[in-house]
């Protein structure tokens, strides 16, 4: 459960940053409940249809040598605007691309530095 509430808060900080360096992405309320909110959606849309998504368009992916998984990021981006409430706004589908590219590095940065991807028992 405590990897879970991380990877929330990591999703959220992730979010706030990309907010805060592209002016197509947009936290609306910017505070932290709003951010760990929209943490939260990201999260539950990755784990839930993002490995559908990305077996759907496994020929999409090895065709484009991989590239089309910076699309699908940036698509699973505008599902949880769309599913946020208003909460999160993205611009277009090439925001949402960058954005995701962004997050991706935050993301693998502070899971690094947290040891959230970790299997060792502690």
């Amino acid at each position: 459960m405590s990897k879970f509430l991380i990877r929330v808060i990591v999703s959220a900080v992730a979010i706030a940053v990309t907010a805060a360096v592209l002016p197509g992405i947009r936290v609306v309320n910017n505070d932290i409940g709003t951010l760990l909110i929209l943490g939260l959606i990201f999260g539950i849309v990755n784990a839930l249809i993002k490995p559908i998504v990305a077996l759907l368009t496994c020929p999409f992916v090895i065709l484009t040598l991989g590239l089309f998984v910076l699309v699908i990021n940036g698509l699973m981006l505008l599902l949880t605007a769309s599913l946020s409430g208003g909460r999160l706004m993205v611009d277009g589908l090439l925001w949402a691309i960058i954005g995701g590219i962004i997050m991706g590095i935050v993301n693998m940065v502070l899971e690094a530095a947290l040891g959230v991807n970790n299997d060792q028992p502690r």
